[in-house]
């Protein structure tokens, strides 16, 4: 079976005295029956090449499956009598959320559980199901959750009544994918944001439960460059709203005790200030980067906004990201040297939390209470599985509670890891996230997995992923290229690889690649290139700007027609990402934009093998920007390397959502990987 050929039709889009070039943009009509058609032949393609692979691919998926744990919990966190977790049962797609009423820990094996949502029940025979954004009100009776089951980012707001068992009549729709919903804490009100055409929050509403007014429109945030968001302290006594852009915040109050007070404003935005705002006895905390790149912490008084105190003070050094009370201790969440680190307040100076490792991850677990006395943080590395520390608050002492099950053999002495600093042609040192299995190495340059993002400020942290070890054990390397755009070394890192300094974003990889190549670590001939959205286009750029360089590349629900989305404001986030790309409607960042977009600067030579996703449901990457690219590719390269388009007609941005469906998926992309780089 031959590649399909997408039809041709002359277009051409002029801006700023410049003329582009656009065959396949009517691929953007959804409704065309010749669109679907061409998607479906493009799958029906793709299912032909990947034919031979069967085999292949189903080996990945059984290892994978394999490493599956027949029934895996989470830890439960406690929330005044209820300990809450959620579970997954063995051959089941979704978990099951549920809770158990015990004095303590050590009551929890005895408690009988509460189910309180088993998605695989709800899911029913939908092929997609997400729920998100639980949310108990104060006396734990009723449970708020959002659902989807297209893919979109339109989701239904449900409340559960947990006495009952059965759903309120409350249900609202076209409710934001998260951050979106909170309780008033007497529990008579919901508050929620809505999406507009776009599918960008923007509204926020006050709901009464039962109630037969009309939702009361509480704020608009009606600049288009902004979303809307709104979050509850941890304390619980303030519900903050927060219009948010790229590059920066404005905040607003709701006293959680008194829902109908009007929305109260901490502070006006002002261009390139970026702050968040938390509850601690008397005081609010503010993080601010006014005058502090990598942010400051200050507070005020909950009833005096204006008059302000240093708590912590900016160092270039640590990036502040995060702001957790409790009752009686103060953390912090951020980064320094690369990593992810906890403090703890004491005698007005930051403590750092110690770790096991050279390389980790850290995160707070959500869902705590801020009278809780101990504080439960999740590690995990590269080597180490989940693995949960309770730190007790009094005695500051911590202690592992939970390590997540491994199924199967598994000894991470068997396996390196550790950080590289690739330098790139600027002279900035890069740093690299490595693992292999020991002995990889051995017989010269192995195949090798060279995956980064680099965008949003969003970090790429060294985490566990046992799905990882069969690949791990077949003498794959697994890279992680923390690039430029990310946020990995500090908001510096991010503001340098974005604008009109995004081309470090895709330099960077390529001088990470070539560093590995030098080093020894892999070849031209066996290293794949791996980004989902972001990510796609930072590996769609790549394979513009030094196709021969990898034998594979594979871009997930790639962004690659960067011009063509970012002149469409009626393309949901389009407006929101100005601040990340820039705006084309702006000449010199039209032409900036235009020297990296992937679709624009396709040209007839030879590319890697490529293996392209999409979803047809996709808000946040259109389906017809990878088929755009995928189309133009087919036509204008010059190699005979395989290029395939795979398109879910049934998901969005995330893929499948069941947790088999997803490994399938995963597999089939593997095999193609391990195909073309000469792995058995």
């Amino acid at each position: 079976m031959k590649a399909p050929i997408a039809k041709r039709i002359p277009f051409k889009h002029t801006i700023h005295n410049d003329v582009r070039e656009d065959d396949y943009y009517w691929m953007k009509e959804r409704t065309d029956p010749e669109v679907v058609s061409y998607l479906e032949e493009e799958n029906k393609y793709t299912n032909e090449i990947m034919r031979p692979l069967e085999q292949k691919t189903n080996e990945i998926f059984e290892s994978m499956v394999a490493r599956v744990p027949e029934a895996e919990e989470k830890v439960p966190v406690q929330n005044g009598p209820y300990f809450y977790y959620s579970r997954q049962q063995k051959d089941k797609q979704y978990a099951i959320y549920a809770r158990k009423k015990a004095a303590g820990r050590e009551q929890l094996t005895e408690a009988e559980e509460e189910v309180l949502l088993d998605l695989n029940v709800l899911a029913g025979s939908d092929d997609y199901l997400s729920v998100t954004q639980q949310r108990l009100n104060e006396k734990q009776t009723k449970l708020a959750y959002l659902e989807n089951r297209d893919g979109s980012d339109r989701y239904t707001l449900y409340i559960k009544d947990l006495t009952t068992g059965d759903l309120l009549n409350d249900k609202i729709e076209n409710v934001y994918i998260y951050g979106s919903i909170e309780w008033s804490r007497c529990g008579r009100y919901m508050f929620y944001v809505t999406v507009d055409d776009m599918q960008r929050p923007y509204r926020l509403w006050r709901h009464e439960i039962g109630g037969a007014e009309s939702d009361e429109l509480l704020f608009e945030e009606k600049e288009v460059t902004f979303a809307l968001f709104i979050s509850k302290t941890q304390s619980g006594n303030y519900i903050t709203v927060q219009s948010s852009s790229t590059m920066t915040e404005e905040v607003r109050l709701i006293n959680a005790d008194e829902p109908l007070a009007p929305v109260e404003l901490v502070d006006e935005r002002r261009r390139g200030i970026k702050y968040e705002v938390e509850h601690w006895g008397d005081h609010l905390l503010i993080l601010t980067n006014e005058d502090a790149l990598n942010f400051k912490l200050l507070r005020c008084s909950v009833s005096d906004f204006s008059e302000r105190e240093e708590v912590i003070p900016y160092d270039e050094n640590r990036y502040l990201q995060a702001i957790y009370p409790t009752k009686d201790k103060l953390f912090l969440f951020g980064r320094e040297n690369g990593l992810t680190q906890i403090w703890m307040l004491e005698n007005e100076e930051l403590q750092q939390l110690d770790w096991p490792e050279p390389l980790y991850t850290l995160s707070i677990v959500g869902g705590q209470s801020y009278e809780a006395e101990e504080l439960l943080i999740e590690y995990e590395s590269l080597l180490t599985q989940d693995t949960t520390y309770s730190l007790e608050l009094t005695t500051g002492d911590k202690q592992v509670i939970h390590t997540a099950t491994v199924n199967g053999e598994y000894n991470p002495e068997s396996y390196n890891q550790h950080q590289l600093w690739a330098t790139a042609r600027d002279g900035v040192k890069v740093p690299l996230m490595v693992t292999y299995k020991k002995g990889a190495l051995d017989n010269g340059p192995a195949p090798l997995i060279l995956t980064g993002y680099g965008s949003y400020g969003a970090d790429s942290n060294p985490y566990f992923n046992a799905y990882r070890l069969p690949l791990l054990d077949k003498g794959i390397v697994f890279v992680t290229a923390q690039v430029r755009g990310g946020g990995e070394m500090g908001r510096h890192w991010y503001e340098n690889g974005k604008m009109r300094h995004k081309l470090n974003t895709f330099t960077d990889f390529i001088d990470a690649a070539k560093f590995l190549i030098e080093e020894g670590y892999t070849s031209s001939e066996k290293i794949a290139a791996r980004g989902g959205s972001a990510g796609g286009l930072l590996v769609g750029a790549v394979s513009n700007m030094a196709s021969d360089l990898f034998k594979v590349i594979v871009p997930e629900v790639p962004f690659v027609d960067v011009l063509t989305t970012m002149l469409d404001d009626t393309i949901p986030l389009t407006t929101l990402e100005w601040d990340e790309w820039g705006n084309p409607q702006n000449e010199g960042d039209y032409t900036y934009m235009k020297s990296y977009s992937p679709y624009d600067n396709v040209e007839e030579k030879d590319y890697p093998h490529m293996y392209i996703t999409t979803g047809l449901n996709d808000p946040r990457v259109a389906y017809w920007e990878p088929a755009k690219w995928a189309a133009r590719l087919c036509t204008m390269k010059t190699d005979d390397n395989t290029l395939v388009l795979k398109t879910n007609m049934g998901a969005g941005h995330f893929g499948a959502s069941g947790r088999f469906d997803h490994l399938k998926e995963a597999s089939e992309v593997y095999a193609f990987i391990l195909d073309k780089l000469g792995v058995e």
